[in-house]
């Protein structure tokens, strides 16, 4: 048997990490959620297979947080996808040095066909 994928989740919306960890963990990954991006640098040390974040939250910004991951070099090969209601989201995600972005309200067919596709890279 495999180990299942893990990934990490930050976002400040209770609902939204919710509904993300359900989804993903029905479809058999390995969910890990933060309220924040305040300790998430340590824990994607920690062998994240893809991280998920918010690009507006309160604490850490989810843009810095990507850049600083993207510059470690213990962190910068793990994939990151960048969510947000923003309407700059791709300029935004792709200035980060994030992997794909993906804006809210999203379909969840398509957050999944882009972890699965980003997974499959890293």
């Amino acid at each position: 048997m495999h180990k299942a994928k893990k990934i990490i989740v930050a976002d400040d919306d209770p609902a939204i990490l919710d509904a993300i960890r359900l989804m993903l963990e029905f479809e058999g990954y390995d969910v890990e959620c933060f309220p924040n991006g305040n300790g998430l640098l340590d824990m994607a040390k920690e062998a994240a297979d893809l991280l998920l974040l918010d690009i507006w939250m309160s604490g850490t910004d989810g843009r810095d947080l990507c850049q600083q991951l993207k510059q470690q070099e213990s962190t910068r090969d793990i994939p990151v996808i960048m969510i947000s209601a923003s309407h700059d989201i791709k300029s935004s995600a792709l200035a980060a040095g994030a992997d794909d972005f993906l804006a809210k309200p999203f379909d969840i067919t398509e957050l999944l066909d882009k972890i699965e596709k980003n997974i499959a890279t890293n």
